[in-house]
């Protein structure tokens, strides 16, 4: 079974404000805020983005998500390096990380039980 393309866009930052101004200016909208240094931001229909604040000495990331429609009925090729099985997210989602030939850790995202 494949992926569905790009879930979303995990991106870490230092500045939560000038992060989130910065994506509304390219025509992102805030959809949700938790009040810590976070927030969900999405632009259409198209992949969401969620900006996360981290302390100044730690190096910002980016992990991609991809979309999976069906953590039970997906089923790897033996290419693929499974890091870790999919997992319950905190935010209801259910979340695999596998790793590919270069060495970086994908997530794939489906949707919880709900």
């Amino acid at each position: 079974m494949a992926t569905d393309g790009i879930e979303a866009v995990f991106l870490e930052t230092h500045n939560w404000g000038r992060s989130a101004k910065f994506f509304q200016a390219l025509g992102y909208e805030l959809e949700v805020t938790a009040g810590d240094g976070s927030g969900v931001l999405r632009n259409g229909e198209g992949p969401y983005l969620v900006v996360s604040e981290v302390p100044a000495d730690r190096e910002p990331r980016v992990q991609v998500a991809l979309k999976v429609a069906d953590a039970e009925g997906f089923s790897p090729d033996p290419v693929v390096e499974v890091v870790a099985p999919f997992e319950d997210t905190h935010y209801g989602t259910k979340e695999m990380t596998v790793r590919d030939p270069d060495g970086r850790l994908w997530s794939l995202q489906a949707p919880g039980k709900g």
